[in-house]
């Protein structure tokens, strides 16, 4: 007899269930959509249906991924964000909802620099999969967008994922360490970097520690040597009536606003996330020091 939606989705709930994973029923359905290439809702809905061999193997051996705690999105190879399909590679950060909260505050930002003079020049930094930028880019159509990472694999990645968007006239891939190779001033400037102290990282989830690229975690001893990099040099990038947008760990609001305030920058605006967390800090330049 034929093994069916249903029933494969039963074994690979219960599968994930005995093997301590947390929201075992969750992942075991968004594991068969995506490799059967199907709705969260079709896959309830056509429970009956019968899945081949070929295919039945293939959500199993997902599933054993799954167990050895790889995350489903790495198994799938692609995640949405900001209802954006982006592929995932080996040293790309896999993008997380919290990061919509900073792309949902610096787009009137943006829309704000287009009204004024036509145009909007967007820097990212430490793009990754390009997440932040292509949202940017795919809401606001006048702006464009130069995208720094050190890594030659996530560039390739982001630059695949804009091209797939339909934004590669827009987009434009830097290898660059911070500012290092970047040249002239920018409207806007948005980076979510690694913020993690040092000495917790190994105490991460497995599906962090072991997938995600230590780059893109590690913030040094404090969690902050980013974003000293990223303060000490914005002056020099930032139009002068420019905005900084940043992604902040839940405890880190007064030390990065201490770090950008001593840079002749003040706060604008903060934002937090989904879970009540302090999660976005946007600034400007202190017109008064």
């Amino acid at each position: 007899m034929a093994e069916t939606l249903a029933s494969l989705v039963a074994e690979s709930r219960d599968r994930l269930q005995a093997g301590g994973i947390e929201h075992a029923a969750l992942d075991a359905r968004h594991l068969i959509s995506g490799l059967l290439d199907l709705s969260l809702s079709a896959v309830v809905s056509r429970g009956r249906e019968p899945v081949s061999e070929a295919d039945a193997a293939k959500i199993r051996a997902a599933v054993a991924r799954r167990l050895a705690r790889e995350p489903v999105y790495r198994i799938l190879g692609e995640r949405e964000f900001f209802g954006l399909p982006l592929k995932l590679s080996k040293e790309t950060l896999e993008p997380r909802p919290d990061t919509e909260t900073l792309v949902d505050r610096m787009i009137p930002y943006l829309r704000e620099v287009v009204a004024r003079k036509g145009s909007c020049a967007l820097l990212d930094l430490g793009t990754g999969t390009g997440a932040i930028c292509i949202a940017l880019l795919s809401q606001v159509l006048e702006a464009r967008g130069t995208a720094t990472d050190i890594s030659q694999d996530a560039l390739a990645t982001a630059t695949a994922n804009a091209a797939a968007l339909g934004l590669a006239d827009r987009f434009r891939p830097l290898l660059s360490n911070w500012y290092e190779k970047v040249d002239g001033r920018y409207d806007v400037i948005v980076s979510n970097p690694p913020y993690i102290r040092s000495s917790v990282v190994h105490e991460l989830e497995p599906e962090v520690r072991l997938h995600d690229p230590a780059a893109a975690l590690d913030g040094g001893a404090d969690g902050l040597d980013a974003y000293r990099a990223i303060a000490s040099q914005a002056g020099h990038h930032l139009e002068t009536n420019g905005v900084i947008g940043l992604e902040i760990g839940f405890d880190q609001k007064e030390a990065v606003t201490a770090l950008f305030n001593a840079e002749d920058f003040r706060l604008r605006e903060e934002a937090k996330d989904l879970g009540g967390n302090d999660r976005v800090l946007i600034f400007e330049r202190d017109i008064n020091r």
